[in-house]
């Protein structure tokens, strides 16, 4: 698919990184906000960015403060350990 936009000259080093093309940037933009929004996975991100490994993807997210680890993962995470340490101790 192409997509096709304007952005005013005057407004295009305010949402542009200075040194990187537009079409990339704007690419990035849209794919890192799926993936926050958690409707993109970091396979389809690497998919659609041409990322070749995991580890330039984790560079990538990082670069861009997209940590796929949020809170709410640490607390699902917590509470599921805290749950098979109870089942633990049963047996």
């Amino acid at each position: 698919m192409q997509i096709i936009f304007e952005i005013p000259d005057d407004l295009v080093t305010a949402i542009i990184p200075t040194g990187q093309e537009a079409a990339r940037a704007a690419l990035e933009s849209l794919v890192l906000e799926a993936y926050r929004a958690r409707r993109l996975t970091g396979y389809q991100v690497r998919a659609v960015l041409g990322i070749r490994s995991r580890y330039e993807l984790d560079d990538f997210l990082e670069k861009h403060a997209a940590e796929p680890y949020r809170a709410e993962d640490y607390e699902r995470d917590a509470a599921t350990a805290r749950r098979l340490e109870g089942l633990r101790r049963r047996v």
